[in-house]
């Protein structure tokens, strides 16, 4: 599926591999490409031409031609060029299941390999990573057949491991029991019309603490949060081909349009053209 972006000369390609549940995009921004999100998948990508940058883990991080892409399933991140030319990238979206069950079978073949799905870095210096996940995007994104699918997947996730990040200490900062409780209220009520003072009332502290806690804790506040989860869930949704008015509904938002603003300004196309790849469900 390809896409004309908003600004002239934007544009946007987007693949789904049916099998395996991997997606590919290959796209051209000028100036601000996505809002901050995340992913439930694995996601590993190159900058093929130009500068981007984004922001990940806190930090403003810029990729060149040659860098990879490594971000780790749940981690906030966007995009945009900080020069006129603009930038193109090749990104896959990498299901869990499937590279934890590539590291098992590497595990099972005596090589070496991760104990998570977590990475030392953001942007890696590793030129034959690179190639390696180019190779993968092209085989997948250009439907090369299920065996060139497979052997460059394999490669692709035999070379992550040796960038995976050691297990995080268990002596870790934890988030306050506010903030914790705030979050759980949000995930067991993302459909409702939750308030500030209910998610307070829920949390055991008043609303100016908890929206300072809750910063601290998860960056980003209770409603970019839950903006957050109702987007994951609605790509899920949409996924599995469940028309975008009833996924706005069942997510929270209060009609179609509003899901398709903030899908957008996260994803770059609208629910439908997503489902549409998903699925091959007309609009």
């Amino acid at each position: 599926m390809s896409a004309r972006g908003e600004r002239e000369g934007d544009w946007l390609s987007m693949r789904r591999d049916a099998e395996s549940g991997i997606e590919t995009i290959r796209a051209h921004f000028k100036g601000h490409a996505y809002e901050l999100h995340d992913h439930d998948d694995v996601l590993v990508g190159v900058t093929e031409q130009g500068v981007q940058e984004f922001r990940c883990r806190r930090r403003l991080h810029t990729s060149t031609p040659g860098r990879a892409i490594l971000i780790e399933p749940g981690e906030l991140h966007d995009g945009h060029s900080p020069r006129d030319a603009g930038f193109t990238y090749a990104m896959l979206y990498l299901p869990q299941r499937l590279v934890a069950a590539r590291l098992e079978a590497l595990r099972g073949a005596g090589m070496p390999s991760a104990t998570d799905l977590g990475f030392r870095d953001t942007l890696a210096d590793d030129p034959v990573l690179a190639r390696t996940i180019h190779a993968a995007f092209l085989a997948v994104h250009g439907a090369e057949g299920r065996l060139a699918r497979d052997l460059a997947v394999d490669r692709l996730v035999a070379r992550l491991a040796g960038h995976a990040a050691a297990p995080r200490p268990a002596t870790a900062r934890r988030p306050q029991p506010a903030a914790s409780r705030a979050r759980e209220a949000l995930h067991a009520r993302m459909a409702e019309d939750v308030g500030l003072d209910d998610l307070a009332g829920v949390a055991g502290t008043d609303r100016f603490r908890l929206n300072r806690a809750f910063r601290e804790a998860f960056g980003l506040s209770p409603h970019a949060y839950l903006v957050r989860l109702r987007l994951k869930a609605a790509r899920r949704m949409l996924a599995a081909g469940e028309a975008p008015a009833a996924v706005a509904a069942g997510v929270g938002f209060a009609d179609q349009s509003h899901l398709g603003r903030w899908f957008r300004r996260a994803y770059g196309m609208t629910p439908a053209a997503y489902r549409r790849i998903c699925t091959n469900v007309p609009d």
